[in-house]
């Protein structure tokens, strides 16, 4: 069963003080898993982490990742400022975009950055506008990713990377160019539960770097397995184990890289949703009940301020704050308020019965939650709050109002 970060009593005293809703982040939780994937991945004299920013793009929870000694991945001009506010710089960011505008590749480069080019245009573009510096990483498209001979993706189908052989020529060029010291980047697929995917990941990209070797004479300085590995969002799930992946990833490390004595490659990681993602959850209210067809419990918050169950359908576990022992006796449709009809958290949810003021905890909300809200039918966005590992709650993001919305609209009033 998921439990609230909160008891009944505690949260009944925060929404006092902090109207709902609000997404609130457990800092035990957050620097709990960031300690373990250090541990798991300590067999790797290099080895950083850099937390995904566009997960949890909160300064509070960014100081979090620079006091465990974490690197940001950053992907836009806003994340770009984001680490530079929150005191990292040089290669403590990693620059991973797409159809990048040039003025980031120019930030990236004020910044001293770690550029991780997606696309052989790039190299051109970037030495045009932004200029090449001595270390630069490409990510890689293999086409098809395998898992014990079964398809797992299908990278084909996706917009990021370079082939195989744009890499070669890619760190040809860019070798003759000047460029020093070379990484490699790879994102395959998300969310995943099983222990296999990144060994698996790692595998491909360690073969990779052997084969790099052989063609071009480089060998690689780091290898960034990006992010990918799952957290449980159903109670009956199992949780990935990070020290069983770290071993895994350790064996193949030995077993490919080092015959060719290229057994001193950093590892880097970015793992926004396995840090933060259950350690974070969006407290609302029942507002409303509707019986027509089926039971509906509306809430005072809406697919704008959690999207994940309405852009993808996926599940997040809900409890009622004082009701978490009881009977699912109650088929329920818990929706939002906007006008759309996909604006629900859940479907035909069994649950103990709602009422109206009910308090409901949306678990597992901590990485893609907050960051993806938006505006639709004038919306605001919710705060964001941290239980501190003291058990004080910190107001880290106040929520938006009207006068925000209107802001950007010239001369409105």
């Amino acid at each position: 069963m998921k439990k609230s970060f909160l008891n009944n009593e505690k949260l009944l005293e925060v929404i006092k003080e902090y109207p709902t809703p609000f997404h609130i982040y457990s800092e035990k939780g957050i620097r709990d898993n960031i300690r373990n994937l250090y541990k798991a991945f300590s067999w790797n004299k290099g080895f950083k982490e850099y937390f995904a920013v566009k997960a949890t793009p909160t300064p509070e929870i960014l100081k979090i990742m620079k006091e465990e000694g974490c690197g940001l991945d950053c992907s836009s001009m806003a994340e770009l400022i984001l680490a530079e506010k929150t005191g990292f710089k040089e290669d403590n960011i990693m620059f991973s975009s797409n159809a990048t505008p040039y003025e980031e590749y120019v930030k990236a480069r004020e910044l001293k950055a770690i550029i991780n080019l997606d696309d052989f245009s790039h190299i051109s573009y970037l030495e045009k506008h932004a200029g090449l510096p001595n270390t630069i990483c490409c990510r890689y498209n293999p086409g098809e990713f395998k898992i014990h001979n079964n398809i797992m993706d299908n990278p084909k189908d996706a917009k990021y990377g370079f082939t195989k052989e744009q890499l070669k020529k890619g760190f040809l060029l860019l070798k003759e160019k000047g460029v020093k010291n070379f990484g490699l980047h790879a994102f395959l697929t998300s969310n995943t539960l099983g222990n296999e995917y990144y060994p698996a990941l790692a595998a491909m990209l360690f073969e990779t770097a052997v084969w790099l070797k052989k063609e071009t004479g480089i060998s690689l300085s780091f290898i960034n397995l990006s992010g990918g590995i799952g957290i449980p969002y159903k109670p009956e799930e199992e949780a990935n184990n990070i020290f069983t992946i770290g071993e895994m990833v350790k064996n193949e490390y030995n077993r490919i890289l080092k015959p060719y004595n290229l057994d001193n490659i950093s590892i880097f990681t970015e793992l926004g949703r396995y840090i933060t993602g259950p350690n974070g959850q969006l407290i609302t209210r029942v507002i409303h009940k509707k019986e027509t067809y089926k039971n509906y419990i509306g809430l005072d918050a809406s697919a704008a301020n959690l999207i994940r169950p309405a852009m993808y359908g996926a599940y997040h576990h809900i409890s009622i704050s004082g009701k978490e022992n009881l009977t699912n006796t109650n088929l329920y449709d818990i929706t939002g308020s906007l006008c759309e009809n996909n604006d629900k958290f859940a479907i035909n949810r069994k649950m103990p019965e709602i009422n109206i003021g009910d308090v409901l905890i949306i678990h597992d909300t901590g990485a893609h939650g907050h960051s993806m809200g938006y505006n639709y039918n004038g919306k605001l966005r919710s705060a964001e709050l941290l239980l501190q590992e003291n058990g004080d709650v910190k107001l880290i993001r106040r929520a938006e109002t009207l006068d925000d919305y209107f802001a950007t609209i010239k001369d409105f009033f």
